[in-house]
């Protein structure tokens, strides 16, 4: 499973700046806002090293051209802190410090450098209770590449863990470090942080295979029917459908009324409303701006109603086969 696009170009601009030269890289930092550069030199502090035909395949594509093969770059925190030290001046170290806290104080950073399939193997045996306090503190992608190579049984005893486990206490942390330092890393200790929760739940499962997610919710139906509705309503909002390709927005128009869409699109994003009406005929947009316009002011509970029904409607198609519900790792479409 591939990462988000918002992962993926973050990592292709640490993996550029760490195929240049230092002095190269720091001129181009320097050109930076102070929020890029924290973010591009956080995911360099956390890479160890860059294979060589990543870098072919990055500087390819920054060059125009193609390169030969480059030997593997080393990433990490000094080269981090040393870039943003001559690219910031003496702006650089309340950005350092942030970076620092990030890196070191973070628990589980140290499961961001293993690939998924091998943490798989390593948590496949262990309690459903201290997988889901490690998924708690990973990304939502990583976290579905894990969570599909576990058993069925197991990853519902997973999912319904991570929904509820709200914070964990120091000596709970402590205790699962010493338990899992002698295989992995050492975690850092520290006070309560807010893990978990039903929306990482939805995260999780919104870039999870179809089926896996079909099989979850199906299960947690049975014995947590209210969880499930809190979930899916996390999982895809009505103005996710701007994210939804033209066929798929044309197959769901059929199926919705007119006067539905007239209701469910009053206050909502400009894209949004110019993305339903784009897959309309002109005389159909006409129509439905006509009427948008004659219900005036509608509450506010009607809105949600109508666009909770649309949604529903996007579940039922995407379960027939019809149309595909874009998920986090899909490249948004935008409109002028």
């Amino acid at each position: 499973m591939e990462k988000s696009k918002f992962e993926t170009s973050l990592r292709r601009c640490a993996v550029l700046l760490m195929s240049l030269s230092t002095k190269a890289a720091t001129i181009v930092m320097s050109r930076l806002t102070t929020a890029q550069v924290e973010a591009i030199s956080l995911e360099i502090a956390r890479m160890e090293s860059v294979g060589g035909a990543e870098q072919e395949d990055v500087m390819h594509e920054f060059m125009g051209t193609k390169t030969s093969a480059l030997n593997v770059s080393c990433g990490g925190l000094n080269l981090a802190k040393e870039l943003i030290r001559q690219a910031m001046g003496n702006d650089a170290d309340p950005v350092i410090q942030r970076i620092e806290q990030s890196i070191e104080q973070k628990p589980f950073a140290f499961v961001r450098r293993i690939e998924p399939r091998n943490l798989i193997q390593f948590v496949q045996d262990e309690h459903p209770q201290t997988i889901a306090l490690i998924l708690s503190h990973l990304p939502e992608g990583y976290c579905a590449e894990v969570l599909s190579g576990l058993d069925p049984e197991k990853q519902l005893e997973v999912i319904q863990r991570i929904a509820v486990v709200g914070s964990a206490d120091t000596l709970a942390m402590a205790d699962l470090e010493r338990g899992l330092e002698m295989r992995l890393a050492s975690l850092v200790n520290g006070t309560n942080l807010h893990v978990g929760g039903v929306e990482h739940v939805a995260g999780i499962l919104n870039v999870s295979e179809r089926s896996v997610e079909r099989t979850i919710m199906e299960a947690l139906a049975e014995e947590e029917p209210e969880l499930v509705d809190e979930i899916r309503h996390l999982m895809f909002v009505f103005e996710d459908i701007a994210k939804m390709g033209d066929k798929d927005i044309q197959s769901l128009l059929k199926n919705v009324e007119a006067s539905k869409w007239a209701c469910a699109l009053k206050g909502c994003s400009e894209p949004l409303v110019n993305k339903v009406m784009k897959n309309m005929s002109s005389r159909a947009a006409d129509n439905l701006r006509e009427e948008m316009g004659f219900l005036g002011a509608v509450r506010v509970s009607d809105v949600e109603a109508a666009q909770q029904g649309i949604v529903d409607m996007v579940r039922t198609l995407e379960d027939a086969g019809e149309i595909s519900r874009p998920t986090g790792e899909e490249e948004e479409e935008f409109v002028s």
